[in-house]
């Protein structure tokens, strides 16, 4: 299943886009549960010009991993 969302858009503009479309998901079509997704992205300047994102470091990063969002204890400890 490929989410598409097309278009020059500020950060604020592509979250409320994303959550559109997964909202879209869940109320249209009954989906409850995802294995994972995959969120590709081309960041750009206010120009629409390419850039590269860099570590503190200066190297370029190229992907950034999540094992979902965090847990408070409460939710760990089941409180």
């Amino acid at each position: 299943m490929q989410i598409i969302i097309k278009g020059n858009l500020t950060m604020p503009q592509l979250r409320q886009a994303f959550y559109e479309k997964l909202m879209e998901l869940e109320e249209e079509f009954g989906v409850a549960h995802l294995k994972g997704a995959t969120l590709y992205v081309n960041p750009t300047n206010e120009f629409g010009e390419d850039v590269i994102l860099r570590n503190k470091f200066g190297q370029p990063v190229h992907k950034l991993f999540s094992h979902g969002p965090y847990r408070s204890c409460a939710e760990e400890l089941k409180i």
